[in-house]
């Protein structure tokens, strides 16, 4: 599994911005060369980002984008969503059925339980990791997300069954 390269970048312009401050302002252009994007992407990028309610845009001389709210109201998961998608949204079977309208193993399929179970634990993390979070240095990132790991990625309930099932 890959995350697309507007889910990447969108990401990257966000934490620019965070980095400078929440009420801090960034032009296109300064996004695009502080990030090696080009400008029409940034561009796009930023509209997705206004539209979805992540950035606000000022207009003149002095305009540019500024985050809509803190940085650690800002999850990740929200904003992936709103740049792609769900990696294993409802009609991900459907999407992928083959030569048929339906998929071969729709009445009883394995792999949907496995998509769910992903998708389950993907928002778990994500949702749970906001844009402020991101500000660490990636050791400090690395022990914040160790720390939270066995909570967030596999609670319980799911160790529990995941053992039931090697065993």
């Amino acid at each position: 599994m890959k995350l697309s390269a507007q889910e990447e970048y969108g990401l990257r312009c966000l934490l620019r911005m965070a980095s400078r401050g929440d009420e801090a302002s960034l032009s296109i252009p300064e996004i695009s060369r502080a990030e090696a994007l080009s400008v029409p992407n940034v561009a796009k990028l930023m509209r997705l980002l206004r539209m979805a309610g992540f950035v606000k845009s000022v207009r003149g001389q002095a305009g540019g984008y500024t985050l809509a709210k803190p940085a650690k109201q800002i999850y990740l998961g929200d904003v992936l969503e709103s740049l792609g998608g769900k990696l294993f949204g409802a009609k991900f079977c459907v999407r992928h059925s083959g030569l048929n309208l339906v998929c071969v193993h729709n009445p009883d399929c394995s792999l949907r339980s496995l998509w769910i179970a992903l998708q389950a634990m993907f928002e778990r993390v994500l949702l749970n990791v906001t844009l402020a979070d991101l500000l660490q240095s990636e050791g400090s990132m690395q022990d914040f997300l160790e720390s939270r790991n066995r909570t967030l990625i596999m609670p319980e309930p799911v160790m529990d069954k995941a053992a039931s099932i090697v065993s």
